[in-house]
């Protein structure tokens, strides 16, 4: 028999009460998800490198009623991150989503530009889950939420060190999920298709480049970035109590399906 209270299903994704890190919020998805995160009721620490960025984001929370403050965060700066895990430690969740990419063919890559993806998009990660991991086992518990991609799962020409560091994020995330898990730490990460962002500025700038990658979703469209919104606020809350380990792809459809070719019926 089970005495335990019934669940209150009406706060099921309510983060009252907590702090939640969101590092990369001063633009693109990051911003959209803190904003998510502050309408759920929690604290939101908005770091960024661009300290004028989180203050932005900082303000269009307050004026929606919600709570948060901006933080200054390089996180290539190692000791940057250990002081920023140290004065966020008993948050809740910590959200990450800084990355950048190189569309090159391997051929063309030079070392400098393998180093500056890697580092950003690996090393940091590795960082920053290490790092906060760690606190947050020792305080109980926690969430941490990074941003994996696609590119993880399926490739095309030009973005193998790109795929690369997202694979590894995916598996650095399993492995986190595994040695922080005993401590109620979860590690999950988020895996968008085609979102528009300054990342994919140079996409979108060319027409047939962008909409064939529109085409290949099975909604047939690209995603906006308030439409990962959902998929962290799932993940930092309550609702997500039982998943870690795990990627959740919000790519439309996109790894879903074939999409070379659509059949006739009969």
């Amino acid at each position: 028999m089970n005495d335990s209270a019934p669940i209150d299903y009406s706060r099921l994704f309510r983060l009252d009460g907590r702090t939640v890190v969101v590092i990369g919020a001063g633009s693109g998805i990051g911003r959209e998800a803190a904003q998510a995160l502050a309408a759920q009721g929690a604290h939101v620490a908005i770091a960024d490198y661009s300290l004028a960025g989180a203050e932005e984001t900082v303000a269009l929370i307050g004026a929606q009623g919600g709570s948060a403050e901006a933080y200054e965060l390089d996180v290539l700066d190692d000791e940057a991150v250990e002081a920023a895990a140290e004065r966020f430690g008993t948050a809740s969740a910590l959200v990450f989503t800084a990355a950048t990419n190189v569309r090159k063919r391997m051929d063309d890559y030079t070392l400098d530009e393998f180093d500056r993806v890697v580092n950003l998009n690996l090393r940091a990660s590795f960082q920053l889950i290490r790092k906060f991991g760690a606190r947050f086992a020792a305080n109980g518990g926690g969430s941490i939420i990074g941003f994996a991609s696609i590119r993880a799962q399926v490739v095309e020409p030009g973005q193998g060190v790109y795929a690369a560091t997202k694979a590894g994020l995916v598996q650095l995330a399993k492995t986190a999920a595994a040695e922080y898990g005993p401590q109620g730490v979860r590690v999950n990460v988020v895996a968008p298709g085609v979102v528009e962002t300054p990342l994919t500025a140079q996409i979108k700038a060319n027409d047939e480049w962008y909409g064939a990658y529109a085409q290949k979703a099975a909604l047939g469209r690209w995603a906006r970035p308030d439409e990962l919104a959902g998929a962290v606020v799932y993940l930092a809350s309550d609702a997500s109590s039982f998943v870690t380990g795990s990627t959740l792809t919000v790519d439309g459809g996109w790894t879903a399906i074939d999409g070379r070719f659509t059949p006739p019926a009969s």
